[in-house]
């Protein structure tokens, strides 16, 4: 009984102590510079133990002092700095057919930004290869110490499960139970996953338009359309870490087939490729990115103006079943879609807000993303952050 009681006091204490940590750097995050006796007075944390910490950011290089303030009386206080500079993690986004790699720091600067292709997902060990070399490569380059790297960061288009480090399903990336744990001895690194939609809405929740909502659903629309939850401040995973597949919500009954195994899939009606997909039918034209379709819709031509129509009808549908489901604050869309704000928000908020019984326009509000399309990649970029900054983990 007592060396239970000893455990759980030891654990306590751990927590504390960590939890005061965290809520100083964050401080000094937000602020950049401040005295001792500041940070004891916004935190409510004691001088002694401010100073022990202080000391200890400082030793691992995260902080610096910075000179001295002006004194209210006795000795000068000493100014201590917020180093952004002083950690860095990769943030890698996997798609179908592109892998893109950034190099942040504690700001989610993107200091390091490439790109490469991939045919699929058959040759994973290949395509970790590459990513292995190119992390390396600016490691180096960048004279970056091993123990300033806090770690990797995995977007994924899929069901992920974070705590068993597994991909369970990616049906476009036609995978199943990828185990990211192999992959932990080859870079010798820590490595985070989350789903892209649920990593676009953290990186919303803690950068970007998301930092002053408490109830919002990001919507991810890329080569698929991924969704995540956010309820007062906290991202919603659900049991099984499936919450948020709408885009794997019924639209069209008996529709076409999806690569999940149903039919009708909102993701087949909405998402980026669906778009090209059918601007292509249409025109037996071959573009394969949204840049040329924005330009032709800049341009009015007008079949990608009709099918822009139409695919803005099917975006609509699903946003509304959201709103029913979910009875958000707000709405954020967004991806590579989310640049062409000017044409996409005001007809898309016409047909969202059809008059109902339910719901009218003011209920919810739609925006588009801050962050646009690096919004998943930060988002993966922040979570070897989490031990750093964060005082209670914003996943449930």
């Amino acid at each position: 009984m007592i060396e239970h009681m000893i455990k759980l006091n030891t654990v306590d204490h751990e927590t504390i102590r960590k939890s005061n940590r965290r809520k100083i750097l964050s401080l000094l995050y937000q602020k950049r510079e401040l005295t001792k006796q500041e940070i004891s007075k916004e935190t409510g944390i004691s001088i002694p133990t401010v100073t022990n910490n202080i000391n200890e950011l400082i030793a691992e290089g995260i902080i610096e002092e910075a000179g001295v303030a002006d004194s209210t009386g006795g000795r000068k206080p000493v100014i201590v700095r917020f180093i952004p500079d002083s950690r860095y993690s990769f943030g890698i986004n996997i798609d179908l057919d592109h892998v893109r790699i950034i190099l942040t720091n504690l700001d989610s600067q993107i200091k390091y930004d490439t790109c490469f292709s991939i045919t699929g997902f058959d040759n994973i060990e290949e395509i970790f290869q590459r990513i292995y070399k190119i992390v390396n490569q600016v490691i180096e380059e960048n004279n970056i110490p091993k123990k300033n790297i806090s770690g990797i960061g995995f977007s994924l288009p899929g069901t992920v499960n974070e705590e068993k480090m597994l991909l369970e399903l990616a049906p476009n990336l036609g995978v199943r139970n990828i185990d990211f744990k192999i992959f932990t001895k080859l870079f010798s690194l820590p490595i985070y996953i989350e789903n892209e939609a649920n990593a676009a809405a953290f990186a919303e929740l803690t950068l970007g338009i998301g930092q002053k909502l408490n109830n919002l659903i990001y919507i991810s629309v890329t080569q698929g359309i991924g969704t995540g939850i956010v309820i007062k401040d906290y991202l919603y995973k659900g049991k099984n870490k499936r919450a948020g597949e709408f885009g794997h919500t019924t639209i069209v009954a008996g529709g076409q087939k999806c690569s999940c195994g149903k039919n009708g899939c909102w993701e087949l009606y909405a998402s980026d490729r669906a778009l090209l997909k059918n601007y292509n039918k249409e025109t037996q034209s071959n573009i394969t990115s949204l840049k040329e379709f924005f330009t032709l819709l800049r341009d009015k031509n007008y079949t990608a103006q009709k099918v822009w129509e139409s695919y803005l009808d099917y975006l609509a549908i699903g946003i509304q079943n959201i709103i029913l489901s979910l009875d958000p604050h707000y709405i954020i869309i967004g991806g590579e879609i989310s640049q062409l704000e000017d044409l996409l928000l005001e007809p898309l908020k016409e047909r969202v807000f059809i008059e109902n019984s339910f719901y009218k326009e003011g209920d919810t509000k739609i925006l588009t993303s801050r962050l646009k399309e690096n919004s998943s990649i930060l988002g993966a970029s922040l979570l070897p952050f989490q031990e750093l900054f964060f005082v209670n983990e914003k996943i449930i």
